[in-house]
Formats: structure tokens, C-alpha cells, sequence
């Protein structure tokens, strides 16, 4: 009977201890990717990101435009010059089409495989300071505010990691 009541006691206190650390535990969010876009870092790489993106938006138009152009001039000939020559030329169109296909798929992987390497070196570069807040801060656990579902706006560390990123963190260099 005694032991039962020592192991009724060992685990009252074990379960008021274990609550009282729990509660002590400080849990705050920060929000990923307002500090990629709003960060001085971020907004230079989104820009070059945009441009290289607006570039082969650009490239793609003039390239279609001048497509259409040839199809055109080949189509008004089509009466003045032989079915071979026609042929010959139709099919020159479309190999030089499939290559420009070609060329521009592999603009926009390259330019995927870039977007992917900015995120990652921007994790690497970020991960330090959440570190160093966190051990500053006494913080036990930060979570990307996407993960949470709701929260207290006090919980909310978002401006002051985008402060020492801004702080720490001039450029973000993709090899």
C-alpha cells in the first residue's frame, strides 16, 4: 500500500513539474517569405530573377513574331516556287521552330534550377541568424508562420529577423 502511494506521489509531482516546463517554453513565428521579398538581399534576387524572367518573355515574343513573319513569306510563295522547294522550306521552318522549343525550355529550367539555388543559399544564410535570436532570445521553437494555423500577433518575430537579416545579410550569391 505504501509503495502505491509513493508511486501516486511520484507521478502527481512528475506531471506538475512536466507542466510547469512546458509552459515556460518560448514559441515564436517568423513569416519565410516576407523576409525573402521585403529584405534588401531578397529584393536585389528578385529582381534579377524578373529580369531573367522578362527576358525571356521578351525573347519569346520576338522570336514568335518573327516565326509568324517567315510562315508568311513562305505561304505568299508557295504558288511561285516548286511543291519541293516548299516542302524543303516548311520543313526547315519547323526544325529551326523545334531548336528554338528546345532552347527555350532550357532558359526556363535554368532559370528554375537559379530560383531554387537563390532559396537555398537564402535558407543558409538565414538559418545562423534564427539561431543566434533564438539563443539571444531564449527561444525553445520558431516556426514558419505558413505552418501556423493561428496565433498571437505578440508571437509574430518577423520584423526583427528581417532587421538582422538586413543587418547581416547585404547579398545573397548564387554559384
Amino acid at each position: 500500500m505504501l509503495n502505491k502511494f509513493y508511486y501516486f506521489f511520484f507521478l502527481l509531482f512528475f506531471l506538475s513539474f512536466n507542466s510547469n516546463t512546458q509552459a515556460q517554453e518560448k514559441i515564436v513565428f517568423v513569416d519565410i517569405n516576407y523576409i525573402f521579398n521585403k529584405s534588401t538581399a531578397g529584393k536585389s534576387v528578385n529582381k534579377q530573377i524578373n529580369d531573367k524572367n522578362q527576358k525571356l518573355s521578351t525573347d519569346l515574343k520576338k522570336y514568335q513574331k518573327n516565326i509568324d513573319t517567315q510562315k508568311e513569306k513562305i505561304i505568299k510563295q508557295k504558288n511561285v516556287i516548286s511543291k519541293e522547294e516548299y516542302k524543303n522550306k516548311i520543313l526547315s521552318l519547323e526544325k529551326e521552330i523545334q531548336e528554338y522549343k528546345k532552347a527555350i525550355n532550357k532558359k526556363k529550367i535554368d532559370l528554375s534550377n537559379y530560383k531554387i539555388k537563390v532559396r537555398i543559399e537564402f535558407t543558409k544564410l538565414l538559418q545562423p541568424i534564427l539561431e543566434t535570436y533564438s539563443k539571444d532570445n531564449l527561444i525553445s521553437m520558431i516556426l514558419d508562420k505558413k505552418e501556423v494555423l493561428i496565433g498571437k500577433t505578440s508571437l509574430d518575430s518577423t520584423k526583427e529577423i528581417l532587421d538582422l537579416f538586413n543587418k547581416n545579410v547585404k547579398k545573397i550569391a548564387v554559384k
